[in-house]
């Protein structure tokens, strides 16, 4: 299917209707010690908002089942991360998962492998933590994406790897009860992402894309965090604007990327991509008022 540049139009009513559609029931990820900087999350998102768990190497189980525990007993649906390779082994994948649903009521989960180099243990991949069983009976799982490949899975470039592994995911998700969904690493430009998300489709891959976003954040931070996440040829969006030093500090927006994926979606209803997923690098209240005056239109 050929592309079509959506830009926006000089009359922005009907774009800006078409990005709070598509930002309407995103999600949002947190890490135990942002979350500790919120005083209610109540106060700055959506009720019922999906609020990933980041769980970085080094971060103990506790501080997670806490976050999780606090974010249900507030009202918001909590998502914690399992990182295939800094789990030991199956005696300790089972008893987290244990305790995040005795604990916590989890009933969500993003399965992934992880970005660290070495595994604690023999699990390294999102499809021994779906092979386990361990998930059984959750409502939702969700997995990664890389519209722009990932040169962990594929070291030589190219995306053989990851396609095989999300025909088998597609594969499962067939068959299992749980509503699955695949959330992207975060990227900068449109075309590359729809161009992913189509080939997907033509692949035969169902499972629906939430799309990962950047949420506003200096230039400078943006750039820092592209560059530690393995972020592709989208990138050079932020460095073409990086040559203007006037604005290396100044908040750097979504909002070219948000509209030009909402008029795609607007005009292909079928579309994979389902919903966006904010990582929020330059602070999660910053991003919160962000989602909120994009929902007004």
């Amino acid at each position: 299917m050929a592309l079509v540049n959506f830009r926006r139009e000089a009359n922005a009513g009907p774009v800006n209707g078409q990005v709070a559609a598509l930002v309407e029931g995103c999600s949002i990820e947190v890490m135990p010690r942002t979350a500790a900087g919120v005083e209610r999350f109540g106060d700055i998102l959506p009720a019922g908002t999906r609020v990933y768990i980041a769980h970085i190497e080094g971060t103990p189980i506790e501080e997670m089942i806490a976050t999780a525990k606090r974010l249900r007993l507030e009202g918001f649906e909590p998502m914690p991360h399992f990182p295939a390779r800094i789990i030991r082994d199956a005696a300790q994948l089972n008893d987290w998962v244990t305790r995040y649903k005795g604990e916590a009521d989890v009933k969500q989960a993003l399965l992934l492998g992880g970005g660290v180099k070495t595994p604690a243990g023999e699990l390294d991949n999102s499809m021994q933590l779906i092979e386990s069983g361990a998930f059984n009976g959750f409502a939702r799982l969700h997995i990664a994406g890389h519209p722009e490949g990932n040169r962990d899975i594929d070291p030589a470039g190219g995306d053989k790897n990851v396609m095989e592994a999300l025909l088998w995911k597609q594969k499962f998700s067939e068959r299992t009860d749980a509503d699955m969904a695949i959330v992207t690493q975060f990227a900068f430009e449109a075309g590359p992402i729809i161009a992913w998300a189509e080939r997907l489709a033509e692949a035969g891959v169902t499972i629906p894309i939430h799309l990962g976003v950047a949420g506003p954040a200096k230039l400078q931070t943006l750039v820092k965090f592209a560059i530690a996440c393995g972020v592709g040829p989208s990138l050079k969006v932020l460095q073409k604007r990086a040559r203007d030093v006037t604005k290396l500090l100044l908040p750097f927006e979504p909002t070219d990327l948000l509209s030009e994926i909402a008029a795609y979606k607007s005009a292909h209803p079928a579309s994979l991509i389902e919903a966006v997923h904010f990582f929020p690098l330059g602070g999660i209240k910053t991003n919160a008022t962000f989602i909120a005056e994009t929902l007004k239109g």
